[in-house]
């Protein structure tokens, strides 16, 4: 059918008709691209948790150890070549003991609420922020030291103020006061926000991904063997004689 034949069911003049048309369309697209971002997410969550949590405990132990060989550089320094100090990170007997105590129940709530604060604010979700990336690195470190020493009660806390937004990891929601305009104009500045986001949601990594790959789960397999070399790359880093 042409267009002699397509009767033009819009009136030619209702610019605001049109623009509504355009933006319920681009919010349809949107939730389409986001459902299914969402869903390999899901997919890739389901694959990789214990990998991405295992890389970070070996980053923190690793940036600790090197702390510890400064501090020991310098105390050879301070009292002279020949001084030496005990070697390798070890628990005390106090935290050792108080971590065996706990009942099943409380070990596998305490890994539950771990595992969901880490996912939730590891440091590889913040990428492209430099800021937030150091923000959340820091916080994990904590997270690590809290479930590892600390008990039930106090993770909690913790788990409870990192998904209530309350600590210094924020993303940027400043608001400025617009100006007063009319409807045509507001709903032209409604599309050019929808097309800015649907622009950077099509950019991004993960849906470069879903629309390229014959079979997005190939790229599971790919994370996963770049994972597993992490993780054999960083035990050997942290490992003690």
């Amino acid at each position: 059918m042409n267009d002699e034949t397509f009767p033009n069911i819009l009136p030619p003049d209702d610019g605001q008709l049109q623009l509504q048309i355009s933006i319920e369309a681009i919010k349809q697209e949107l939730e389409s691209i986001t459902n299914q971002i969402d869903a390999f997410e899901d997919v890739l969550r389901l694959h990789l948790t214990d990998y991405i949590i295992e890389v970070q405990e070996l980053n923190t132990l690793y940036k600790q150890q090197k702390r510890v060989k400064k501090d020991k550089r310098l105390a050879q320094k301070q009292r002279g070549k020949n001084y030496k100090t005990p070697t390798g990170l070890q628990p005390t007997k106090q935290e050792t003991s108080e971590y065996s105590n706990l009942d099943s129940e409380t070990k596998l709530l305490k890994k539950k609420l771990y595992r969901e604060a880490m996912l939730h604010v590891h440091p590889d979700k913040f990428s492209l922020t430099p800021d937030e990336q150091e923000s959340a690195t820091e916080i994990t470190t904590q997270l690590i030291n809290i479930y590892k020493n600390e008990d039930l009660e106090a993770l909690q806390i913790f788990h409870a103020q990192i998904f209530s937004n309350s600590l210094d990891l924020k993303l940027n929601t400043k608001t400025t006061t617009q100006p007063s305009i009319n409807k045509t104009e507001a709903l032209k500045i409604t599309l050019k926000q929808l097309e800015k986001e649907l622009a950077s949601l099509k950019a991004s990594e993960l849906y470069n991904i879903i629309s390229t790959y014959k079979n997005p789960l190939h790229f599971v397999d790919e994370l996963i063997l770049y994972y597993k070399d992490k993780i054999e790359k960083l035990k050997k880093r942290t490992r003690t004689k």
